[in-house]
């Protein structure tokens, strides 16, 4: 092996820090001292757990100090801690085996110093005699050398006073001088001890590099680890030359105590980069794991099972002894096992959640549960909530997450902590969770089978199961415009007015002029056609304050029929639009679907300013437009009663009415909420609408 130089690392025995190393860039130092000290390393594979060494390091330091005077002023308690710790703990054999070591090492910094040699110069002839021990144990075994010395030392002298022995080890070693404390030599003592405390946590961060990190980890901490082993030894010989001074020179030692101060806060320094380095390995480490947990979670997702618990159990985690899930019905903790081999509808959204999605789904959810049959039974719903791990979890967000949570009727997680990092990544970048609350379908064998069924539910309710793609193309198959898809079930008693085969005339808007000459009208033109008719104001799709006070004036006025609930206004409007966005995902446009365009017009009408009306008889017969044109052709009549094709023609004769009264000028809008395609065409006159962005705040 190549005989390391002692030149590249340099100081005195005065001033560990010359002048002229102040000059030298810390890359260039430490590149050197690096170089110099793997010259000496050669480990022989042995591993030693030196933790003991420090528990035994750190009772030594909390017993020696300058103010300690007796050990018998501690209490029982502390009384071998060590050896409980380390002897009951099976370390005996591993202290007697490093017990040598740390004999020799001793013997050898008191050799060298007694040699005239410096610190630096000490601490590569450690590197050398230590060559066959690992990093740590390096740091630790040079440690315990200075530990044995500083203990002795103090052992002395805290019972010179009181014991004859003691006070005669001290004459004959000469001692009696620093016995008496001044300020300088508590000073020095001070610093010293402050020195130990940077060197043992400096230590223990070394030893936990070793703990937590494999080999290919540790790759890019070497070089701070081999730093700070080099200067955790250069530290304790500086320790133990200037003990060995005090003891030799007492009062006479002049060597200042600022010097030990700023080496402990270079391994401050140090330590601190230790840290650094720890957490961006931890980092690393987590981003690899959470990588590895997402990949694993795509191909369990792509993986045929018999059932759903082992998808359940990736997405949702709990311990053995937890129960996961929060039963919002029956207020308590629920096990997975509950949704086993079923239908399982995943809620996703963040603490945000708009309150329309929630009540859609509430209703939706709870309505037929009040009567359940056996369709019922095969689903069940679980909110997954969606947070950000990485800001801090307050008392705040704890409130809110539990008043969400208490407002469900289905299952959530009971908290949200239970939704991993890798979890939040599969939602977001497989299934596309952006902010806007979405329905993922898992089927009872736990495959994916529709990745946001909102819609269908929103539009067919319990109709949709098992809510897969397939079944709402057949259901739209199925599908009419007709009264009973526009209106569903928003209102009981329309559809025994379809039973009745009644005229159904649904208005909205909030102009209450308008509504109170609408009312007035329609009602004599059902009496004078002599036709059965009911009618059902339905609003606006942002039922405010002017909504709720139009609702009372017609109720008190008898004018029609109202909704009892603004909730039930919301629903009404929330599912013409997921009709649109359903008939969207299905690649279908305003062009070439005529349920499309209907449901276009639908939404234009809301998007305006004015009134609008449908009127509607059986499951097929409607007729529409906007407030203005629908009054003028009530107004008028008695011109065109006498094409009222007795007993069913009213309809089709005011549908014909309102196409002749038809304006090619018009100025229609649709305010329509997330993604949407790039080109709409206008349900009225065919054109392509124009597209804007609006931002609305209204604080009615």
């Amino acid at each position: 092996m190549t005989e390391p130089t002692n030149t590249i690392v340099h100081s005195s025995r005065s001033s560990l820090l010359m002048s002229g190393e102040r000059h030298i860039s810390s890359t260039s130092y430490d590149t050197a001292i690096i170089k110099q000290i793997l010259s000496t390393h050669d480990p022989d594979g042995r591993e030693f757990d030196v933790k003991p060494l420090l528990l035994i390091i750190r009772d030594i330091m909390r017993r020696a100090t300058p103010t300690s005077h007796a050990v018998g002023a501690e209490s029982q308690e502390h009384i071998n801690t060590w050896e409980k710790k380390a002897i009951y703990c099976g370390y005996s054999d591993m202290l007697e085996l490093l017990a040598s070591p740390i004999k020799k090492t001793n013997n050898e910094i008191i050799y060298k110093f007694s040699a005239g040699e410096d610190a630096n110069l000490i601490t590569i002839a450690l590197f050398r005699s230590l060559s066959s021990y690992s990093w740590e144990a390096k740091a630790a075994i040079a440690f315990a050398a200075f530990a044995v010395s500083y203990a002795e030392f103090w052992l002395v002298a805290q019972f010179y006073t009181t014991n004859p022995l003691a006070k005669s080890v001290v004459v004959l070693k000469g001692l009696p001088e620093i016995m008496e404390p001044t300020e300088a030599l508590e000073q020095k003592f001070e610093a010293v001890n402050n020195l130990m405390k940077a060197i043992l946590d400096v230590t223990e961060c070394i030893i936990k590099f070793k703990e937590l990190f494999s080999q290919p980890e540790m790759e890019s901490a070497v070089a701070h680890i081999l730093i700070a082993v080099y200067w955790t030894v250069r530290c304790i010989v500086t320790c133990s030359i200037t003990l060995l001074n005090l003891i030799a020179l007492g009062h006479k030692y002049v060597a200042e105590a600022l010097e030990l101060n700023s080496l402990a806060h270079k391994l401050a320094g140090i330590k601190k980069d230790l840290e650094r380095q720890m957490a961006l390995i931890n980092q690393k480490i987590e981003e690899m794991s959470q990588n590895d947990a997402f990949l694993e979670l795509i191909l369990l997702s792509e993986t045929p099972h018999i059932d759903n618990m082992k998808i359940l159990r990736a997405l949702i985690y709990g311990k053995e002894d937890q129960l996961p899930l929060y039963d919002g019905t029956q207020k308590r903790r629920a096990s997975l096992d509950i949704l086993r081999r079923k239908h399982v509808l995943l809620f996703i959204s963040d603490l945000e959640l708009p309150y329309k999605e929630l009540e859609i789904l509430r209703l939706a959810y709870v309505e037929p549960r009040q009567h359940p049959t056996r369709v019922e039974r095969q689903y069940e719903v679980v909110w997954l909530p969606v947070v950000d791990r990485l800001s801090p979890w307050q008392e705040e967000k704890q409130k809110q997450f539990e008043l969400v949570q208490n407002s469900m009727p289905w299952y959530s997680v009971a908290r949200p902590m239970m939704i991993g990092p890798a979890v939040i990544r599969f939602i977001k970048e497989i299934w596309g969770f952006n902010k806007k609350p979405q329905l993922v379908v898992l089927d009872p064998q736990g495959k994916e089978s529709n990745r946001n069924a909102l819609h269908m539910m929103s539009i067919w309710g319990n109709l949709a199961l098992p809510f897969t793609k397939a079944k709402e193309e057949a259901l739209w198959r199925e599908e009419t415009w007709r009264i009973e898809l526009l209106a569903d079930s928003i209102d009981q008693n329309l559809f025994l007015w379809v039973d009745q085969n009644k005229y159904i005339c649904l208005y909205g808007g909030e102009n209450i002029e308008w509504i109170l000459k609408f009312t007035t009208m329609t009602k004599a033109v059902a009496k004078a056609a002599g036709i059965p008719l009911e009618m059902l104001y339905v609003g606006k799709s942002d039922p405010r304050e002017r909504v709720r006070r139009n609702n009372s004036i017609i109720q008190v006025g008898n004018l029609s029929h109202t909704l009892p609930d603004l909730t039930l206004i919301w629903c009404f409007w929330v599912r013409l639009e997921s009709m649109w966005h359903s008939k969207i995902q299905h690649g279908m446009t305003v062009e070439n679907d005529p349920i499309m365009q209907e449901i276009a017009t639908m939404l234009s009408f809301d998007g305006s300013d004015q009134g609008w009306a449908v009127f509607s008889r059986g499951s097929h017969e409607m007729a529409k437009g906007r407030g203005d044109i629908v009054l003028q052709c009530l107004e008028y009549y008695d011109r065109w009663m006498d094409k009222v094709v007795y007993p069913d023609g009213f309809v089709i004769a005011l549908s014909e009415q309102l196409r002749v009264l038809y304006s090619p000028y018009h100025c229609n809008r649709l305010l329509l909420t997330g993604q949407n395609p790039e080109k709409v065409a206008c349900a009225e006159c065919g054109r392509t609408m124009e597209r804007f962005t609006m931002y609305r705040c209204c604080n009615e």
